[in-house]
């Protein structure tokens, strides 16, 4: 790159580390101090984290140059008129790395406010990367079994120098399992390469971009920094226990629901709100839009067909998404709508915009949407209606009120824990399953519930009073299994 690019960049990245280390105050820290600082209430990650930005920028700029030596080779751009281009895009160049650490740090935050929660599946990670010979606990200074037994009965959770070293280790496996996959030739994802580079290279020169001779390796790249920083550490086995999907699978998924769902657009919008809202509601609303990310990737993966590629999908279910999100207000219930608009006052509160506000208090009620598009498609009813019987379905049930109270429940056994989404997916299932069976007399909505308790009677009632007795104590995993079972056995015998 031109010196003054370079020097530009240097310069916004040691204004960086400053600040991220306070002065420098993590320079020179072993791993073991860091852990202990950390335990001690010092917020703080490694220097390859907090360091990110000056790397990337090494690696952008090869990049650049590799992507630029086209048009130089065919005339249409001499070297000094390269040189000037490459110091016109500091500024660019600087926020796209600098986007990078940010996210990262984040996907440290996120994963730390989850305490317990996740801490089965951040042992299952280590255990799946020791068996692949990734990872030696003892050199990175992890906890092994025994020790995150004894961590977990003093309640401490691991730390962010700690989940610092899962998120590099996560990003690394990732890469590599998707480089030697045949997910970076999906056509859709070549759009990953324009997100990558400065917007003026990739208007001026977008064939020499998209021939890149690194093209494989950067779509890798930016598919598996994308899937950890807004998915966290332990996305990928997560999903992959859940679903037994492999790691190109599960990247072609990630970005069905993401681009589905528009959720670069929420997230960047939330995380423009910075110092103007409170960090931890930020984290809070960054946290509702990963849950909707984690829960419809395991949806896609076990319902829908990825074999086709991706862009007709992601279109297809991006329109029907967006058409039920319309209608909300006219195919809610007028309890749940009651709920939506208190919600997202709840928001605008505490300092949202009045858009994002609803937004966000539409996206877990957008989850279902899916399902909505889905069941539409077997049926031929317009997606509205079915949404608006599936909102009835979920009314007359609690379902919604199930589904969001199970969420709460804290486990952090590993077992336990997909026992758990085992038993969530398991009700929507059978709501997916029930919807249709409502809406075959012709009515939509609570009338077309009304029909169908009707003509299933004492039947229906039965499991709806177990599943309203269930919610009023407390629950417990048992109590939703047994809830999930009754449900299913409903829609079997439809």
């Amino acid at each position: 790159m031109g010196d003054r690019a370079n020097d530009a960049i240097r310069i916004v990245s040691a204004d960086l580390r400053c600040k991220v280390i306070g002065e420098g105050a993590n320079l020179g820290m072993t791993q073991l101090g860091r852990i202990a600082a950390a335990l001690r209430g010092v917020r703080l990650n490694t220097d390859a984290i907090d360091n990110s930005a000056g790397v990337n920028t090494s690696d952008l700029e090869v990049n650049l140059k590799i992507a630029l030596s086209t048009p130089m080779r065919e005339g249409l751009i001499d070297r000094a008129e390269r040189d000037v281009l490459l110091a016109a895009m500091t500024d660019e160049v600087a926020r796209l790395v600098l986007r990078n650490n940010y996210q990262q740090t984040q996907a440290i935050s996120l994963a730390q406010r989850c305490g317990f929660e996740d801490l089965g599946f951040q042992q299952r990670l280590m255990q799946t990367l020791e068996r692949r010979g990734l990872l030696d606990r003892a050199v990175e200074f992890l906890p092994d079994d025994v020790e995150l037994a004894e961590r977990h009965r003093r309640g401490e959770p691991l730390t962010r120098p700690e989940l610092a070293v899962l998120l590099a280790h996560a990003k690394l496996s990732l890469n590599h399992d998707l480089l030697d996959s045949p997910i970076p030739d999906d056509a859709y994802l070549a759009r990953e390469l324009a997100r990558y580079f400065p917007q003026e290279v990739t208007r001026r020169y977008p064939e020499a971009v998209g021939t890149h001779r690194l093209r494989r390796e950067i779509i890798a790249t930016q598919l598996a920094n994308s899937m950890i920083n807004r998915g966290g550490p332990m996305l990928v086995v997560r999903i992959a226990d859940q679903t037994g999907a492999s790691a190109d699978r599960i990247a072609a998924a990630f970005a069905a629901v993401r681009d589905s769902y528009d959720m670069i657009a929420v997230n960047t919008a939330i995380e423009a709100l910075d110092n103007q809202i409170a960090g931890d509601v930020q984290l809070g609303l960054l946290a509702v839009v990963q849950n909707l990310l984690h829960d419809r990737m395991v949806w896609v993966l076990r319902n829908l067909d990825l074999s086709g590629g991706l862009a007709g999908l992601v279109d297809h279910y991006r329109a029907g998404i967006a058409r039920v999100a319309a209608a909300l207000d006219r195919i809610l219930t007028k309890e749940a709508l009651a709920a939506l608009t208190g919600r997202a006052l709840e928001l605008t509160q505490a300092g949202l915009p009045q858009p994002l506000a609803r937004r966000l208090a539409d996206l877990p009620l957008l989850a279902a949407a899916a399902d909505a598009v889905l069941v539409a498609d077997r049926t031929g009813r317009p997606v509205e209606d079915v949404a608006a019987t599936y909102f009835a379905a979920d009314a007359f049930f609690q379902i919604d009120r199930l589904s969001a109270t199970a969420r709460k429940i804290v486990i952090s056994d590993y077992f336990d824990r997909l026992a758990l989404d085992r038993a969530l997916d398991s009700i929507g299932d059978a709501e997916r399953r029930i919807t249709p069976e409502m809406m075959s007399a012709g009515a939509v909505g609570e009338a077309a519930v009304h029909d169908w308790l009707k003509a299933r009677g004492q039947e229906v009632d039965r499991v709806r009073r177990t599943v309203h007795d269930i919610l009023s104590s407390d629950l417990t995993l048992s109590k939703l299994t047994v809830a999930a079972s009754m449900l299913g056995d409903l829609a079997r015998l439809g």
